[in-house]
């Protein structure tokens, strides 16, 4: 049964390069992390509330819907962004993307989620790569952002960057 996770993504060059083209990189010491995300998953992208540099205009949202469409493995030339190293990495088949800052604001939702037993302290587990969650979690998230979703193709162009 595939599991879902929710990817997270605290860089707007990073996120740009992920929708673009369709993969995935994750930083080296996160074994555990690539190691419970296998090729036919579930995958809400989402970007952290300084994904575009502007923590206080921006939200934390979940702005995609994937799959995981490769086993994740070691990259054979790592993806460098800024200072970080990526040296493992899957391909994922993105099915849609909210429009440029917008998608499901999740700290409206921590409450209804048992992925963050703490709701008051929900952004300590942001702290990662990648959240597996609970199937019911995931319902109620992929519920919130399927009225938001558009086809890939007429919304990628406005995650590029540079533009």
């Amino acid at each position: 049964m595939p599991t879902t996770h929710l990817v997270i993504i605290s860089d707007r060059t990073a996120l740009s390069w992920v929708l673009t083209e369709q993969r995935m990189a994750f930083p080296p010491g996160r074994a555990r992390a690539t190691q419970a995300i296998a090729e036919g998953d579930e995958v809400l992208l989402y970007s952290t509330r300084g994904c575009f540099g502007n923590p206080t205009r921006d939200l934390g949202r979940i702005i995609g819907h994937a799959t995981v469409s490769s086993p994740v493995r070691s990259l054979a030339d790592p993806v460098v962004f800024g200072e970080r190293s990526f040296t493992e990495g899957c391909e994922l088949t993105v099915h849609g993307l909210a429009p440029f800052r917008e998608g499901v604001a999740l700290r409206d939702h921590v409450d209804r989620l048992t992925v963050f037993p703490e709701p008051k302290h929900w952004s300590v587990r942001m702290r990662r790569a990648s959240l597996s969650l609970p199937a019911a979690d995931a319902d109620v998230l992929r519920d919130e952002l399927r009225p938001l979703l558009k086809p890939y193709e007429g919304v990628v162009e406005a995650y590029r960057w540079p533009r």
